[in-house]
């Protein structure tokens, strides 16, 4: 039987339904595992049938990350939250978290990890941090900007210390949640990807990978299954 990976729901608040890229599916099967869509329920048992039930995680892109979680009023800028998909997603970053669950974050992934952890959110690039070029217009699995591989996991994994990426965000990563470490900054300073280095596989990327689908996307999404086979595989062990 392949690894799961347990894929968090997008959801559209005017159609009140939950609803998936097929990218993100199609880059989870194209590595070897088994994608799962998540129901969107934040209740405690909900959350540990999914840590019982998957091998790994995938965070997803989505609506801007509530900014009272982080300790800064809504403003003008921001978009509509979805609470049940906040509440979620940072119940089962902190359960992967502890219980060592390989995870990958995009786009608002990597921002809800980094909020999970402690850190804090530029609410909107252009107005508070004088940021542009992050907001792509399609097709967007063209590159619009480089950013620089810091040393560590993902030049580790890419085996560069450049790349140009897709964009498609307003927000970003401000303070650096304690436990995580930068991975990626975009050329003009924005952080771009972060990982956990006590875990196997914990990495959020500010692109967007499962749109790309280049020789770096593969590679990520194949470590995140790689991991998940491997924790698939102790536990088998185990019993």
């Amino acid at each position: 039987m392949k690894a799961i990976i347990g894929i968090t729901p997008l959801y559209d608040e005017k159609l009140s339904s939950i609803w998936m890229i097929p990218g993100y599916c199609d880059a989870v099967a194209d590595a070897g595992c088994l994608p799962v869509i998540l129901p969107l329920r934040s209740d405690e048992e909900t959350v540990e049938s999914v840590a019982e039930l998957c091998d790994g995680i995938l965070l997803t892109g989505g609506q801007d990350v509530e900014p009272t979680l982080y300790g800064k009023e809504r403003t003008d800028r921001c978009g509509e939250p979805c609470p049940v998909k906040d509440k979620l997603e940072c119940a089962l970053a902190l359960t992967a978290k502890e219980r060592d669950i390989p995870v990958l974050g995009i786009c608002r992934g990597l921002q809800l990890m980094n909020v999970a952890f402690g850190g804090t959110l530029v609410r909107d690039l252009p107005t508070e941090a004088g940021k542009t070029g992050h907001a792509m217009t399609p097709p967007y699995d063209r590159t619009v900007h480089g950013v620089k591989i810091c040393e560590g996991m993902l030049r580790d994994l890419f085996g560069t210390d450049s790349l140009r990426v897709n964009s498609y965000h307003h927000q970003a990563v401000g303070e650096l949640a304690p436990c995580l470490k930068a991975a990626a900054v975009s050329d003009d300073g924005v952080t771009e990807a972060a990982y956990l280095p006590e875990a196997s596989f914990f990495v959020g990327v500010q692109w967007h990978p499962e749109l790309r689908r280049d020789e770096y996307s593969r590679a990520l999404f194949a470590a995140l299954a790689k991991s998940a086979e491997n924790r698939k595989a102790a536990r088998e062990r185990r019993g």
